[in-house]
């Protein structure tokens, strides 16, 4: 790795710990940046995680720091969110590089089209419903969650962040802390996978990762009643072109 290449994953990791702690969709840029600069999708894809997991670790003890927690439920949907990612993990390691770019490129678009239309699909309520169904029914949806974020990553704190405010009406400080919990959890597991099957590339996804827990820290402290929509409108210009170019050029 050349030190123009260490200077551009800082900057990104940068950008995109907040953007992973604001809204999600961080992974959307990263992903593709580690294709771009010529490491193996599969290496790409599991290098991503160690950013991911050490930003959601950061701002986990960020939100706590503000008094925004919710436990014990977020240690509940952690543990499906957990047993789906094994199985998502090992599905990533064997699918193929060219696949895993038109896989990706797709989910870029479907995340975008789900970011212009969050605002509409947002729940208008500020009343939690916390009942023991709906509970149940988080629980079951989170091994999906982890499911698809075991498999690709990008994009999944959408997932989350729709889950529990279409569930039980959380505001986005509480989203977020709980989201940024379970993707701790699940992504430790990730990484030793894809560390176990030799897939991480250490320098690159270190560099990245002290970006990203910057970030991650600077949103969580910042992001407490905030709009995330310049977060969104950056995101979407960014990750449309990305997703052009890893269609049609790599």
């Amino acid at each position: 790795m050349t030190w123009i290449e260490a200077l551009i994953l800082l900057g990104v990791g940068l950008f995109t710990g907040v953007i992973n702690t604001l809204a999600g969709g961080g992974s959307l840029i990263t992903l593709p940046l580690f294709i771009f600069m010529g490491l193996p999708s599969s290496e790409a894809n599991a290098t991503n995680r160690i950013g991911v997991f050490l930003q959601s670790l950061v701002a986990v003890g960020g939100f706590k720091s503000k008094g925004v927690s919710v436990f014990p439920y977020a240690f509940y949907v952690s543990i499906t969110a957990v047993i789906g990612c094994i199985i998502g993990a090992y599905f990533a390691i064997d699918i193929k590089g060219p696949l895993f770019n038109k896989i990706l490129a797709v989910v870029m678009v479907i995340v975008i089209i789900l970011t212009v239309l969050k605002p509409y699909l947002a729940h208008k309520g500020t009343l939690e419903i916390f009942t023991p169904r709906r509970k149940l029914l988080t629980i079951v949806l989170f091994f999906f969650v982890g499911l698809y974020g075991g498999f690709i990553q990008a994009g999944v704190g959408f997932l989350i962040i729709a889950t529990l405010t279409g569930v039980h009406g959380f505001n986005m400080a509480k989203t977020n802390s709980i989201k940024s919990f379970v993707i701790v959890c699940y992504t430790l597991v990730a990484l030793g996978i894809f560390w176990w099957e030799d897939q991480i590339r250490w320098d690159y996804g270190l560099t990245l990762a002290a970006g990203n827990s910057a970030g991650g820290w600077i949103a969580s402290r910042w992001s407490v009643g905030k709009d995330d929509k310049w977060i969104r409108l950056i995101l979407i210009v960014t990750v449309v072109g990305l997703a052009i170019k890893l269609w049609f050029f790599s």
